[in-house]
């Protein structure tokens, strides 16, 4: 065995023959792994026990999505085109009525959508709002099942007109709102499988948002005008310190000079103007057809107005979206963190505590050497009880979350390896950064103090009490960024939600998070290791 191997195989021994080191490490895993599986999350996808886990509504890619909208629509055999003039969008935040707000609780705010969107339902407060990605226009639908293929050109709320299809794509057009002074014209256009959505301020001049394949499009569609309005969410309380409140809205778009084109003779030979009647429907809602409140389709004239609650979009996890992502299986990473961050500190500060410093190095007057030897027991042991405590909360936890009826977005293979290898590299290479501050401050309580505030009450205050900018600072510059590595849930532009990060959203990429982390350790290691070899024991 070589010298390196000696003065590794001494500090191992060390750490395991103190006994309180050890059942801190182990209960820590427990801990870990105690918080990921506790039942505490309910959903309301139904009764607690097998079978109540929400169903996904996938989407054409696989995606989960989310597609309830109000529908006019007819059916639009062949080639042809649909266009439409949008005079009017508005929009209304629902009150939550008397059960309060929807529960963050991980499971899809379906209960609120429902009410919004029930025929029949009693009218509840509300009360007028801009709500930005509110929408209103046309669709070309593969049919009125949810999750079937799609593509829409429309009027938004407050980010001009789009084009979307198959639910994660999104183009934008002209930006602005409409009004009565200020109108857009809209129109889809297919050919074969493809479909064009274009705009016009006046219906003479028009612009081409974007044209794209559906592949496997039917020959007969349903096309129409919808109108759909996404959950609301927003933080509220004071400067530190705020919480989450939000509830279902609806939207209320109004056309005119609406006309279809296609290759069906309803009306006589191709091409000319086909006028079955149009039929009104709640995609994604209970209900033969729209009522109010929450989906409402009126008709004087050639004047359609059309109400709605939903949304037409991927799935999101997070106040404003659906169920939560991986990452809440390990809640209790921060108290493993905790004690690995104290252990760590303790692994070095006890020897200049109890004079056993002077031993050590003269047994090991290679001062560099010994420093590496304790950090990689203390990194080996950390990543270890780390890797162990992850896997078992993540495997496990995602059941126990689904059993009670929570929705918990899925992830790919690769990725939960990654968040759980990452979640034991973190707290491998925190254990690491530990050492080095202890190395320099040499008094206990002062070490543990001050590696606490550096690794571990970052996480804290930025999923608790602070601002979302301040918190996004601090997971960009703190070794909290390595938390990044848990995130599994995607951000989508398009889709309205508070990406914070206590909603699992970090500012940085998974690996680049882990970097920050890295990059203090290596600062702290390298410094101590340098005063370690000037200082006298």
């Amino acid at each position: 065995m070589n010298a390196f191997g000696q003065v590794l195989r001494a500090e191992f021994t060390k750490f395991r023959t103190v006994r309180g080191w050890v059942v801190a490490a182990v209960a820590a895993a427990g801990a870990t792994i105690l918080l990921g599986l506790l039942p505490g999350m309910q959903g309301s996808c139904g009764r607690n026990g097998p079978g109540s886990e929400c169903a996904p509504t996938l989407g054409p890619g696989g995606e989960v999505v989310v597609d309830s909208f109000a529908f006019a629509h007819r059916p639009l055999t062949g080639d042809g085109s649909i266009t439409v003039r949008v005079t009017s969008l508005t929009s209304r935040l629902l009150d939550p009525g008397p059960d309060g707000p929807p529960p963050d609780d991980g499971s899809p705010h379906e209960a609120s959508a429902r009410e919004a969107a029930t025929p029949g339902a009693s009218p509840r407060g509300s009360r007028p709002a801009v709500v930005p990605w509110s929408k209103a226009g046309l669709i070309l639908k593969a049919g009125t099942a949810q999750s079937s293929s799609y593509a829409a050109v429309l009027v938004t709320g407050g980010h001009g007109v789009r084009m979307q299809y198959d639910y994660t794509h999104d183009r934008a057009g002209t930006p602005g709102t409409v009004s009565t002074d200020s109108p857009r014209w809209l129109r889809l256009t297919r050919t074969g499988d493809t479909v064009a959505g274009a705009e016009s301020p006046d219906g003479t001049t028009w612009t081409t948002v974007g044209s794209v394949r559906l592949a496997g499009l039917p020959p007969t569609v349903e096309a129409g005008l919808f109108t759909t309005s996404p959950q609301h969410a927003e933080r509220v309380g004071g400067s530190l310190g705020a919480g989450t409140t939000g509830g279902p809205t609806e939207a209320t778009g109004t056309f005119d000079h609406l006309l279809v084109r296609d290759e069906a003779r309803s009306a006589g030979a191709p091409g000319q103007v086909a006028r079955p009647a149009w039929e009104g429907e709640n995609v994604g809602m209970p209900g033969p057809a729209p009522q109010v409140p929450g989906g409402d389709l009126e008709r004087a004239g050639g004047v359609f107005t059309v109400t709605g609650s939903g949304d037409i979009a991927p799935a999101v996890a997070g106040a404003a979206g659906i169920g939560v992502s991986l990452a809440r299986t390990l809640a209790g990473t921060f108290v493993m963190l905790l004690v690995v961050t104290v252990v760590s500190t303790g692994f070095i500060t006890a020897e200049y505590r109890c004079g056993l410093i002077r031993t050590t190095l003269t047994a090991s007057p290679r001062r560099g050497r010994l420093l590496a030897a304790k950090a990689v027991v203390v990194g080996a042991v950390a990543f270890v009880t780390g890797l162990v405590a992850a896997a078992v909360a993540v495997v496990l936890g995602q059941r126990v979350l689904r059993g009670n009826g929570v929705y918990v977005h899925p992830a790919t293979t690769p990725t939960e390896l990654r968040v759980i290898v990452g979640t034991a590299a973190l707290l491998a290479v925190a254990a690491v950064l530990a050492l080095g501050l202890g190395t320099l401050l040499r008094r206990g309580v002062t070490a543990v103090a001050t590696a606490v505030a550096v690794i571990v009450l970052p996480y804290l205050l930025a999923m608790t009490v602070l601002p979302d900018g301040a918190a996004r600072w601090l997971l960009r510059v703190s070794p909290a960024a390595a938390f990044a590595l848990q995130q599994t849930a995607t951000q989508y532009p398009q889709v309205a939600n508070l990406y914070t990060p206590a909603n699992g959203y970090f500012p940085l990429a998974p690996w680049a998070g882990f970097g920050v982390l890295a990059g203090w350790a290596a600062l702290a290691l390298g410094t101590a290791a340098v005063l370690l070899r000037r200082r006298s024991a």
